[in-house]
């Protein structure tokens, strides 16, 4: 993305448009909610309002960033075919998603769970379980938002071609994110996702015209001539690698439905059916957005033959540059491609930046550290919170040291270790509180000990795979062996005794939000 030749004054114009739309998102939002108290279903829930546009374009972002576009396209250069594997475990999340997802949205809204370990804590009454995978997520969303801090950083100084600096270009945005994020929430984050769902959408569509129109053929030609320029990339994958694709779908496919701020995207629903339609249309946006870019990949091999690695990853700057010289339509369009992309990192990282400060703000003060204090000081400090640790990240961020960046890879391999508890905890009332814990921490330590020794496959199989499997057994069989303890039914609202925050008078009653409705 830094030998663009369409950089510098077209890029930053193009920037400086997203960021003020981004602005004046959260301030309209910030507008709409006056008069609507100021509590954390509001902000972090958008009112449980979000309707099938906003809610499909939301979920959309949640799963594809920026990143999806320039890395994934590198990815089938060097893999060629195999790399299909990419649309495939797109595919999956949206399995993932029904897993769960519909029933959790009913349990959700009766309960008026904010954060995901309301489930875990609603479930299994156990502050050890809520504790630890309030941990885990948060340890996953600072990875995440490490991540789009220095991919937005790179994306803004290679499509400005180093007129912004790569450090100033990362505060510029931060600043833009924090100001719409604090007015406005998770409406001000839905609301930018549409913008940048859209801009993405339309520019790789462009882009892989584009592509066509400089191979000079159609896609059985660039199909065809890996088959017979470069076989190796089109050849049939070794028994390990048809075990690390399962395992990859496996750890995706459930990793990311799990995720922290997809999951609120799901208390955040208007309806179950709202969910639901939104979902059967995220079901085709792998067609419409991964096998678009996984054919971006391929038709590069045909146009640049030979590159290395390294020069691999510049390969979405190298044919934006080429396409953008086919026409005078082809370079507005790739100046609103890259643009989109920086957006989309932006707006990933905005919903990642307010899922973690939900955590802090339900999870770590409301239930930990201060429970007796009020709605509205519980919320400032989750901001708060969420500011200082955007703040360490950067830092990091600014010039990161190898170690910690290896250690921070650990993202899937220590999320997916909640996934027994939410998705089987969901259906299986025997399931009980011991062996999940057990589970959990000893699939952690499996997961991650393998990835710190530098051995991330055991034969194939991923280290988060392998911790999955050994915690997902623990808590299986623990909980046929252990006496079995009355608990309330998985799939129902817990109606028995005071709710540990439903019942909180400071959370307003069930039908507030419905002033702030988002339609779409």
């Amino acid at each position: 993305m830094d030998q663009l030749t369409f950089a510098g004054a077209p890029g930053i114009i193009v920037l400086s448009a997203y960021a003020v739309m981004m602005l004046a998102i959260g301030f309209w939002v910030s507008r709409q909610r006056r008069g609507v108290r100021d509590d954390m279903q509001s902000y972090y829930l958008a009112g449980r309002n979000l309707g099938v546009l906003v809610l499909f374009f939301t979920l959309y972002a949640t799963q594809y960033s920026g990143n999806n576009i320039v890395g994934y396209a590198p990815s089938a250069y060097r893999m060629g075919f195999a790399w299909w594997q990419s649309v495939m475990f797109m595919t999956v999340i949206i399995g993932g998603y029904l897993l769960f997802a519909p029933r959790l949205h009913k349990i959700a809204r009766e309960n008026r769970f904010i954060t995901p370990t309301d489930w875990l804590r609603h479930r299994f009454g156990s502050p050890a379980i809520s504790l630890f995978a309030a941990l885990l997520m948060l340890w996953a969303l600072g990875n995440f938002l490490l991540e789009q801090l220095v991919a937005m950083g790179h994306g803004i100084s290679g499509l400005t071609g180093g007129t912004v600096p790569y450090q100033a270009a990362m505060l510029a945005f931060v600043f833009v994110m924090l100001a719409y994020s604090w007015l406005g929430g998770m409406r001000a984050v839905a609301f930018t996702d549409v913008m940048q769902g859209i801009a993405l959408l339309i520019g790789v569509l462009v882009l892989v015209a584009g592509g066509l129109y400089l191979i000079g053929g159609g896609l059985g030609d660039a199909f065809g001539h890996v088959v017979t320029a470069e076989p190796d990339k089109a050849a049939t994958p070794s028994s390990e690698g048809s075990v690390s694709w399962l395992s990859m779908l496996v750890l995706v496919g459930i990793g990311a439905a799990v995720y922290p701020h997809a999951i609120q995207r799901v208390y955040a629903a208007e309806s179950a059916a709202t969910l639901r339609r939104s979902l059967a249309r995220m079901a085709w946006m792998p067609l419409i957005t991964t096998a678009l870019v996984f054919m971006v990949g391929i038709i590069a091999i045909q146009l640049y033959p030979g590159l290395s690695d390294a020069e691999s990853e510049q390969l979405v700057g190298l044919i934006a540059n080429d396409v953008a010289g086919i026409n005078p339509f082809f370079y507005v369009m790739m100046i609103l491609l890259f643009g989109g992309v920086v957006a989309a990192i932006v707006s990933t990282a905005d919903s990642v930046l307010l899922a973690f400060s939900s955590i802090i703000s339900k999870d770590i003060v409301r239930q930990h550290l201060a429970p007796s204090a009020g709605e509205k000081t519980v919320l400032l400090v989750g901001k708060v919170g969420g500011v200082i640790a955007l703040a360490a990240l950067l830092m990091l961020a600014w010039n990161p040291p190898t170690l910690l960046v290896n250690i921070f890879v650990l993202k899937f391999e220590l999320l997916i270790q909640i996934a027994p508890a939410f998705i089987i905890g969901l259906y299986w009332k025997r399931m009980g509180s011991g062996p999940v814990l057990v589970g959990m921490v000893v699939g952690a330590l499996i997961s991650g000990g393998m990835a710190l020794a530098g051995v991330p496959t055991l034969y194939g199989v991923h280290a988060g795979v392998v911790g999955l499997s050994v915690n997902t057994v623990i808590a299986v069989l623990g909980s046929l062996l252990v006496p079995h303890r009355d608990a309330p039914d998985p799939g129902e609202a817990d109606t028995a005794g005071p709710k540990a925050d439903a019942a909180d008078p400071r959370e307003g009653s069930p039908g507030e939000g419905s002033a702030e409705r988002a339609t779409g």
